[in-house]
């Protein structure tokens, strides 16, 4: 088995920060590059992880117009919809479910985080979508 390249781990880790940063301009220049989108980090948090935990809904919109899979599970199951969620993000909640996020996968889903919080306004978005009211 071969070192870690501290180069390419630096380089890996300067991605990541722009995603938790909400640095779209700058990650969405890499991705178009040649990053790929669903790059993960160690956790397997993805760069839309990042950024919808974050609260960067501006990123997760660009993010997902570039094909990162915004059902795509960290390495604890966890999904960036219910990440949103958890962090009361409304924004990137909608962000997320305009992309395809299902709010009813994963475990916990972002409906049972929604629900062991008392977000109710985000309960009714899962069953009626923002877009379509």
């Amino acid at each position: 088995m071969s070192e870690p390249d501290p180069e390419l781990e630096g380089f890996a880790t300067r991605l990541f920060a722009l995603a938790r940063a909400g640095e779209t301009k700058s990650l969405i220049a890499y991705i178009e590059a040649g990053v790929p989108v669903n790059l993960a980090n160690d956790k397997g948090d993805t760069l839309l992880m990042l950024a919808a935990y974050h609260g960067h809904a501006g990123t997760v919109r660009a993010l997902t117009a570039h094909g990162a899979d915004p059902e795509r599970a960290n390495d604890r199951g966890q999904r960036p919809l219910a990440g949103a969620v958890f962090k009361k993000e409304p924004d990137v909640v909608r962000a997320l479910l305009e992309a395809g996020a299902d709010p009813h996968a994963g475990s916990p889903s972002a409906a049972d985080t929604a629900r062991l919080f008392g977000q109710s306004e985000l309960l009714a978005w899962f069953e009626d979508p923002p877009e379509h009211r």
